[in-house]
């Protein structure tokens, strides 16, 4: 049975909890991987969150959040098997896909959540 497994880091100027907040609501899990059936089976916080995985993939997925310098270091893990009678072709392209889906994802939060920001700017004062 082919295996897929992905490890992924991006980093984000903005403060762990940020970041985390994006995964804590069920909602975004379906934005952000629209095929996959996720449980949490360890939401760490602003550490992040621990996942079991079914659909197209039967495993487990990680985000771990950890506080580097003035922003946030997001490691993505997803560990799974393809379901039978997958061949190792099929695997390499699920694997291919996966790991682009991942940096899209960090990529995507990192422009949204720094809104321009670079490493060592402080953040913008709050309006009012």
């Amino acid at each position: 049975m082919p295996h897929v497994d992905v490890v992924d880091e991006t980093f984000i100027v903005a403060p762990p909890a940020t970041v985390a907040a994006v995964f804590a609501d069920p909602a975004a899990w379906r934005r952000l991987w629209p095929d996959l059936r996720l449980a949490a089976y360890a939401d760490r916080g602003a550490e992040g969150i621990r996942w079991t995985v079914a659909g197209p993939l039967t495993g487990t997925m990680e985000v771990w959040l950890e506080p580097v310098l003035d922003g946030t270091l997001l490691h993505y893990f997803l560990r799974a098997d393809l379901p039978a009678p997958a061949d190792d072709r099929a695997g390499e392209r699920e694997r291919r896909a996966r790991q682009l889906a991942a940096k899209a994802v960090g990529l995507g939060l990192k422009a949204v959540l720094e809104d321009g920001r670079a490493p060592g700017e402080p953040p913008a004062a709050p309006l009012g």
